[in-house]
């Protein structure tokens, strides 16, 4: 081992590399082109993990969403396209008969899907806005971001028919100047004042967008005489339960108190989030999983070139090879100089490759920034990831290097020096 530190060693290495210097950084281009595509493929899927995992930070991904349609079958009287409408005793019953579920929602609304808008009024301005009726649990399975000085509606609101409400940004900016606080401030919806107790700024999951006014369930109720009805529910499972199975539990029962047929799948409409992101989780483990194969078998591919060119090399030098080999030279030297130019040689390459992919990661990112229009978001690499790949590469170089090394040991000294 002696001799990996002395001058000389890496003298001649320098002087083989410089006679094929053409020829050497051909070659290692295949192992840069390698480390290079593998730090770049893991960059962009880490960055498409973390954008899909920023969207649904405020979320509960084991959430679904539920709500009445029409039977496609008769049932116990009933003819086929009887209209389901949920109710807050649906909510109820659920609660108390399914132990899966951790929170439930049940939310109305009136500005979507055909209903009119709510009429939105201060001073002299009006708009027409979409009006949500929530509990405070919704904030729990879909967290507002409320700007600072305000709040989200409470158990008091829901308790005394508080007439307050929590507008969206964009109904703020429309309405009020900049920096004027709307804390406080009383407006009008559907002609009865309300007092402004939040703006919320919109979430990339949340569907209400920036221009919609929460107002406490029971007060909606009241102010559009809904009763006990409900637009849909929202629903929450607990982190061990399956989503899907807590689904499927739901609607049996939903179809129980509704008496709709057990075979009837188009009485309740339902979204499960759980079962989507799950797909999506998929989806991006099978990318990982991909960028893994292509970045190992093209790193593989360059090494193995790197290991045909010093066997070319070895081919070349079999005189000077012979000619140390009668100077005293012995085996175990020659065979640790080609292994040593193995390893050089891929270190540097896997490391120029490293830094390459890193760079334009980087002007990836800063290209990019916090666009949310572009599905990437600060797109890196695992600092143990890119180790593990710069290791295997000099553990291959390693291994490579020993046939041209063998090769060389196996060279007689009497027939090298006959060599022309």
């Amino acid at each position: 081992m002696k001799f990996i530190f002395e001058r000389d060693t890496w003298q001649e290495i320098y002087g083989a590399i410089r006679k094929n210097k053409i020829r050497t950084i051909i070659t290692i281009s295949g192992v840069t082109w390698g480390v290079f595509l593998f730090v770049f493929l893991l960059g962009m899927a880490k960055g498409l993990d973390n954008s899909f995992r920023s969207q649904f930070n405020d979320f509960a991904t084991n959430t679904m969403f539920v709500w009445g349609e029409q039977t496609s079958m008769p049932n116990k009287g009933f003819k086929r396209g009887k209209g389901i409408q949920l109710t807050l005793d649906d909510v109820d019953v659920l609660k108390s008969q399914i132990d899966d579920i951790e929170y439930i929602a049940p939310r109305n609304v009136t500005g979507r899907w055909g209903t009119p808008p709510g009429q939105f009024v201060r001073g002299s301005k009006s708009g027409a806005f979409s009006v949500y009726g929530d509990y405070p649990t919704i904030d729990k399975v879909s967290k507002k971001k409320i700007f600072d000085g305000g709040r989200f509606i409470n158990e008091e609101d829901i308790k005394y028919q508080r007439k307050v409400c929590v507008i969206g940004e964009d109904i703020y900016k429309q309405f009020y100047e900049k920096d004027e606080n709307a804390i406080g401030d009383y407006v009008q919806v559907n002609g009865i004042y309300f007092k402004v107790i939040g703006v919320y700024k919109p979430t990339q999951m949340g569907f209400e967008g920036d221009d919609s006014i929460f107002l406490p369930f029971t007060t909606f109720q009241g102010i559009f005489n809904q009763g006990k009805k409900i637009s849909w529910m929202v629903i929450t499972a607990k982190p061990d339960k399956d989503i899907v199975q807590t689904e499927a539990t739901i609607k049996t029962k939903l179809k129980q108190l509704h008496d709709v047929h057990q075979a009837d799948d188009q009485a309740f409409g339902s979204f499960n989030m759980g079962e989507a992101v799950a797909k999506t989780n998929g989806f991006l483990t099978g990318m990982r999983l991909i960028t893994y194969i292509v970045g190992i078998a093209t790193l593989i591919a360059g090494v193995i070139a790197i290991g045909n060119v010093l066997l070319i090399t070895v081919k070349e030098r079999t005189r000077e090879i012979g000619v140390r080999r009668a100077l005293g030279a012995t085996p175990g030297e020659v065979r640790g100089q080609i292994m040593l130019e193995s390893i050089l040689l891929t270190f540097v390459a896997g490391l120029t490759g490293f830094i390459l992919g890193t760079m334009l990661l980087w002007g990836i990112n800063n290209a990019i920034g916090t666009n949310e229009d572009i599905p990437i978001l600060n797109p890196t690499v695992d600092f143990f990831a890119v180790v593990g790949a710069l290791l295997s590469i000099v553990v291959l170089g390693t291994l490579i290097g020993l046939i041209p090394a063998q090769k060389a040991v196996s060279i007689k000294p009497i027939e090298a020096l006959r060599e022309e």
